[in-house]
């Protein structure tokens, strides 16, 4: 990929806001008395969690070096990062990336920035640090109240089934106290790029988070400089204001810390996060009067995150009004305005890869489901016609890791009815005759011993 010459600033200034030049202060280090030490454990833990297939940074070096030299002189590696974080400073080598520039596929033309992407590659030894630090904020923010109840996401022990269940049962509960209940799905634009460091850092210490991890934070997030690779790139590191940058184990964290007060208390409501991906539940004795709350709530929002530097990407907006099964009456109409745009109720709605209906109907999700593993399957079969191609184990490979999470997905929160029960069992028997190129005569519990792995 050539671009032009201009194209390196251009580029740098549509992904990343812009920065002054790092600041040339004497540097002045002193010990933190609440610093807790690192130990070897705590490394080990986080490389186990690193893979050595992950893209290094400026300085080339991957994790399976690190993890080497962890195994050889468990120490070093303990030594050489204790002090970052006993005398909080986090070294500007340590907070260079390389951003690899890709072009978006089907554009008509690529004489914008909006028609490229960039991968930030960040240094390894730097992640291994970060992954230390996310995992000691993480107990703690919990206990210091960094955190609201109602969010989910990037998180230990909390993943989309927490806030779907969590939106089901609320939804639910309200419903059976008589009232009609809406949502309205939201999209925080921009997400980690938009976190102001002096915001974050204020927030840590107001909740009396550790000083050395407050004040390491407000190191790590600061100064930092990017070069973007391309053909015919001039790979020369310039200063970006991140916000959280893109990639780091601990940016997820950071910034649900971040957008926590984003979650007023409503009456007869809630309000559930999963990272940056907000929906907004009310209930009240119709659907019309639950738009009106919608567009206040909205608008609380809003007002809440203008001054963190926050919007939300409005046109992503979605409306459901939610229906009992047993309800017979027409369907509300009513649509809500944000922002001058208009955005009717949706008869099913996406959300965190599950499908939602008014009635909350298990079938469409299956469904829905059902259709995207087809195509997959309908891709993959390619590599193995009948008779030739993988051998079965492959295939076993294949359809494990890649069909049965895509077709048994949201089974926690879902129970499929036995209609659909016998179309998934359907399709299923049809990946389990590729994998092991059975006759279609084949008996179903012979075909499901056959297919298994052992």
């Amino acid at each position: 990929m050539n671009l032009p010459k201009v194209a390196p600033k251009a580029l740098l200034l549509h992904f990343f806001p812009s920065a002054p030049p790092p600041a040339n202060a004497p540097l002045t280090l002193s010990p933190y008395p609440d610093y807790f030490p690192l130990s070897q454990e705590e490394i080990t833990l986080a490389l186990s969690k690193s893979s050595n297939t992950s893209a290094p940074g400026p300085d080339t070096i991957s994790y399976d070096v690190w993890k080497r030299v962890h195994r050889s002189c468990p120490a070093l590696l303990t030594k050489l990062l204790s002090p970052m974080l006993h005398y909080v400073c986090h070294p500007a080598s340590l907070k260079r990336a390389n951003g690899i520039v890709l072009d978006k596929p089907g554009k008509a033309s690529y004489d914008t920035p909006a028609s490229f992407r960039v991968i930030v590659l960040l240094e390894t030894l730097s992640k291994i640090l970060e992954r230390v630090v996310a995992s000691r904020l993480s107990l703690m923010a919990r206990h210091v109240g960094l955190l609201h109840p109602h969010q989910t996401g990037s998180l230990p022990g909390l993943s989309t089934f927490d806030a779907t269940s969590t939106l089901t049962h609320e939804v639910r509960l309200l419903q059976r106290l008589g009232s009609k209940v809406s949502s309205l799905f939201l999209d925080i634009k921009g997400g980690f790029d938009n976190v102001d460091p002096g915001q974050l850092t204020s927030a840590l210490r107001a909740k009396g988070a550790h000083k050395y991890l407050t004040a390491w934070v407000g190191s790590f997030l600061t100064n930092r400089m990017c070069r973007l690779l391309f053909q015919g790139s001039p790979r020369i590191f310039s200063p970006v204001a991140v916000g959280t940058p893109q990639g780091s184990p601990i940016s997820p964290l950071l910034f649900v810390i971040y957008v926590s007060p984003l979650h007023p208390v409503i009456p007869k409501g809630i309000v559930i996060s999963y990272v940056d991906d907000f929906v907004v539940t009310v209930s009240s004795s119709s659907h019309r009067r639950n738009v009106q709350l919608l567009q206040g709530h909205y608008r609380s929002l809003c007002s809440i995150a203008a001054p963190r530097g926050l919007t939300f990407s409005v046109p992503k907006t979605e409306l459901i009004h939610w229906r009992t099964p047993q309800e017979r009456s027409p369907p509300s109409k009513a649509g809500v305005r944000l922002d001058d745009l208009y955005f009717p109720p949706k008869d099913t709605v996406r959300w965190l890869g599950y499908w939602f209906t008014p009635p909350i109907s298990k079938s469409t999700h299956f469904s829905k489901r059902l259709s995207l593993a087809q195509g997959a399957f309908d891709t993959i079969k390619r590599l193995s016609p009948p008779g030739k191609g993988l051998p079965p184990y492959l295939c076993h490979r294949l359809a494990s890791s890649l069909l049965a999470p895509v077709l048994w997905y949201g089974v926690d929160l879902y129970t499929p009815l036995t209609k659909m029960q016998d179309k998934l069992d359907v399709f299923w028997h049809r990946v389990q005759r590729w994998v092991t190129n059975c006759f279609s005569s084949t008996l179903v519990p012979i075909l499901a011993i056959e297919a298994s792995p052992h």
